[in-house]
């Protein structure tokens, strides 16, 4: 009978329309879109790699092999298997062009293919020719095409020359698109296309060259890939296959695309918590208005039950409102947007309307309207019928009834849990989680002693009018003090948590670099070439140190006898081929940790030498014993010594150190890193390129910069999701100024009354929002520098250094907003005539 009657009397309650709801609609609808799109567009672009899973791979499988070219059993087996084989062979090298006794080289990512590439797709050329008549060439010179960005880099057009190795090539097109360009990973230089029999005379593929092999398969019909695939694996079990196929055909990307979005829909929380507070605001705000309805209910007999139920169910239903609201906002926003974000995208995507992330936003808006709307609604039970003409809700206890904290509790632990399962990763969600309650509870006690602050400055301003108005407005319980900390506070917190960490970054990455990066990375430098390049460098005063190695690579296959992967998980040293080298006696800069080092003539079983720190972080031990497959052989080693590998200075490290007469009989390189003064950087390129075509050089800066590159992109992602938080916050604080405008507007007519010029009462307004923005600018920026520590320290692992230009816009942000919200509600006060207000309050 209660519920019944609390919803008749709930459904009269809204016949009065929205007014009073339109910032709590807007906030939940807000930060309810923001999760939408975010898991729309991730959605959508997982559906695109599913649907094209094989022209993004560029056959029905593939069959990767590192620093070698499949074997005949190899070979056989994918004859016997599938239809069609291409065979692309993935490297670095450098594009040289000649001209006027001075020659121009860039970086380039090669990759070289056979006659039957591409399976599926087509590769898209300007001008619009074929591919295999761009690569034949012409005047009996091999063809190449190659992306614009190198182009301009050489200065080249097609019709001229250029050289790979010792082999000259003539540019025939511009690649503008290849079909599996989604799968080739993160490249440090543009792709150059070639085919592979064009390579036989170019010195780049010699025994011990950095270069991975391809094999795309195009299979039968109606093939059991799952079947297909484990025949592989087991039969080729010990040769370091990497098999994928068009199940997954872009793992790198999908995966990239899954921690990401799972990311930003935690940065999305943010916001919804922000609009939370909003909501709470709202919700107290409306029911300050209805303390007389109330009242006048408890005098006609309604329990405390019913009242409850009457101001939940109208709530409740609003905010299904304002749910489904931000569910079409959100939803419909990529559907409308898709062919500008196609466009953006350098991988297929099919954007739709999709059930689960709909509803996974949906539920996050109802558990967090549930949060933050049974505080201030509990409050409803305090009211008594002797209360009828006064505001029972600003003089109510602090905390509302045992169950209600209760409630909220589990409320908010289903709402951790949700995140946790649909993000795929407890550990980030609970940092998120936590950060968020912490900056909370870090903004409401603020909140409490910027008002107490504000008490007791009110006293020390007796001579500034303006100033003591101003304090005394914010030391008191209606200028919602509270409401602009914490929702501004907590939107401004995630923008200075996110301005830090990427600044942060980005000096960890380059601002030292100088001091203790080398110019350039030399690699696939053969044994037989070791004495001229020390030679070149031995002689050059600008060259301050060389360190050369020996450099193979490896896969991790087992860790004592069993499968890596499940003694190590994702961890990244078990994630594909790792570089390792050999020593026969201790390297001076080795410092170990633990265990002893190989007698320096020692020829018995396979040793290795790990990294302490990975190791520590896999669980190894000394005694432990580790297959790696090297060129398609396993070998069986015994870790006995641990050692410090420090992989920040940008120098060389390996993770692996093995004895020399482990495996010093296999084809290999040495790789070696130079440092030099800057100004000799252009000649030691130019002399050791001349003198060894063969050899890369990978300079140190622009490696800098492509990662610079890519950490700005992730970074601009999650701004604007911090933005959206930040947006919300703005919204919150328009409902904050508009809900105390009546308030205001009184004040202004007490203060003319007594003589106040409008002038000086503006002024007032100006300095309240000022000092209430410049607060909770500041707090946010106290909890977002310490949040950035937090992940720089524990996540990044990384020094952690204040951003200056990012705090002070910080502060200065949570000035202009307050100031914008609180002016854009104080013209109605000043312009109202002192008579008709007081008057109207009689």
């Amino acid at each position: 009978m209660s519920l019944r009657l609390a919803a008749r009397f709930a459904r009269r309650e809204l016949r009065g329309g929205l007014r009073g709801f339109r910032i709590f609609l807007a906030c939940l609808a807000l930060g309810v879109a923001a999760i939408a799109a975010v898991g729309s567009v991730r959605s959508g672009i997982e559906a695109g790699l599913a649907r094209e899973g094989a022209a993004l791979l560029g056959g029905d499988a593939e069959m990767e092999f590192t620093f070698r070219f499949a074997d005949d059993a190899e070979r056989a087996w994918m004859s016997r298997n599938a239809d069609r084989v291409s065979e692309i062979v993935d490297f670095r090298s450098m594009a040289v062009v000649d001209r006027n006794d001075q020659s121009e080289r860039a970086l380039t990512q090669i990759k070289s293919i056979d006659s039957a590439y591409p399976l599926i797709g087509s590769v898209q050329l300007d001008p619009a020719i074929g591919l295999d008549t761009a690569l034949a060439g012409q005047n009996g010179q091999p063809g190449a095409v190659m992306e614009r960005v190198l182009m301009d880099r050489l200065g080249i057009t097609p019709g001229q020359t250029f050289r790979l190795g010792t082999q000259d090539f003539v540019l025939m097109a511009t690649l503008v698109r290849e079909p599996d360009g989604a799968t080739g990973g993160f490249g440090l230089g543009p792709r150059t296309i070639v085919l592979t029999d064009s390579l036989t005379d170019s010195g780049l593929l010699a025994a011990g060259t950095l270069f991975s092999t391809k094999y795309r398969l195009d299979l039968p019909a109606n093939t059991d890939l799952v079947a297909t695939a484990a025949s592989a694996k087991e039969q080729f079990d010990s040769s370091g296959l990497r098999w994928t196929d068009a199940r997954n055909g872009a793992p790198g990307v999908a995966e990239f695309v899954r921690r990401l979005g799972a990311f930003l829909i935690l940065v999305g929380l943010s916001g919804l918590a922000v609009g939370g507070v909003g909501v709470s605001a709202a919700v107290r705000a409306y029911l300050a208005e209805k303390t007389s309805t109330i009242a006048t209910l408890r005098t006609m007999g309604a329990d405390r039950r019913t009242i409850f139920q009457t101001y939940f169910l109208q709530i409740g239903a609003l905010s299904i409102v304002g749910i489904t609201l931000g569910l079409i906002l959100g939803g419909m926003t990529p559907v409308l947007l898709a062919p500008l974000i196609e466009d953006r995208l350098p991988i297929p995507a099919e954007f739709a309307l999709y059930p689960k992330p709909l509803f996974e936003a949906a539920l996050y808006g109802l558990l967090t309207a549930l949060i933050f709307t049974l505080w201030p609604l509990a409050r409803t039970e305090e009211v008594r019928a002797a209360t009828l003409f006064r505001d029972a809700l600003s003089t109510a206890k602090l905390l509302p009834p045992l169950r209600y904290l209760i409630a909220i509790a589990v409320g908010l632990v289903a709402l951790v849990g949700l995140a946790a399962w649909f993000s795929g990763s407890a550990t980030l969600t609970l940092m998120t989680t936590g950060g968020l309650a912490g900056a909370l509870v870090l903004l409401a006690v603020s909140a409490i002693a910027i008002r107490s602050i504000a008490r007791a400055g009110t006293r020390a301003a007796r001579k500034r009018p303006a100033l003591r108005w101003a304090l005394a407005a914010i030391s008191g319980p209606r200028e919602g003090a509270a409401s602009v900390v914490l929702s501004l506070g907590l939107g401004l917190t995630v923008l200075a948590a996110v301005g830090q960490i990427d600044g942060t970054l980005r000096n960890a990455i380059s601002g030292n670099l100088p001091d203790v990066a080398p110019s350039y990375f030399f690699v696939d430098i053969q044994k037989d070439q070791m004495p001229g390049f020390n030679a070149r460098l031995a002689e050059d005063p600008a060259v301050s140190r060389v360190e050369s190695a020996p450099m193979l690579r490896g896969v991790i296959t087992r860790i004592n006898g069993i499968t890596a992967s499940d003694v190590a998980g994702d961890h990244w040293v078990v994630q594909g081929d790792r570089g390792l080298t050999y020593n026969a006696e201790m390297p001076e800069t080795t410092t170990l940790t633990a265990g002893e080092w190989w007698p320096s003539d020692y020829t018995g079983p396979p040793q290795i030498s790990f990294a302490a720190e990975e190791a520590a972080e896999i669980g190894l031990s000394l005694g432990d014993t580790l297959t790696i497959n090297i060129l398609g052989r396993d070998i069986k080693a015994e870790i006995t010594s641990f050692r410090d590998v420090d992989f920040s200075t940008g120098g060389m490290g390996f993770v692996m150190a093995m004895n020399a007469s482990a495996i010093a009989g296999a084809p290999h390189s040495f790789i070696s890193t130079v440092y030099a003064e800057e100004h000799a950087e252009a000649a030691i390129l130019r002399d050791l390129a001349n003198q060894f075509p063969n050899i890369t050089a990978i300079r140190v800066r622009d490696a800098i910069d492509r990662v610079s590159d890519v950490l700005a992109g992730l970074a601009a992602a999650t701004s604007y999701g911090a933005g959206a938080s930040l947006l919300t916050g703005f919204l919150v604080l328009i409902g904050a100024a508009a809900a105390g405008e009546g308030a205001r507007t009184y004040e202004a007519a007490i203060l003319k009354t007594v003589g106040a010029p409008r002038r000086q009462i503006l002024l007032s307004f100006a300095i309240r929002a000022a000092l209430l923005g410049a607060a909770a600018g500041l707090v946010a920026l106290a909890a977002g520098i310490a949040g950035g520590w937090a992940v720089s320290t524990y996540v990044l692992d990384t020094s952690f250094s204040i951003i200056w230009p990012s705090a002070i816009g910080i502060v200065v942000g949570g000035v202009l907003a307050t100031l914008l919200a609180g002016l854009l509600f104080a013209w109605r006060p000043l312009a109202s005539r002192p008579a008709q207000v007081l008057r109207a309050r009689e």
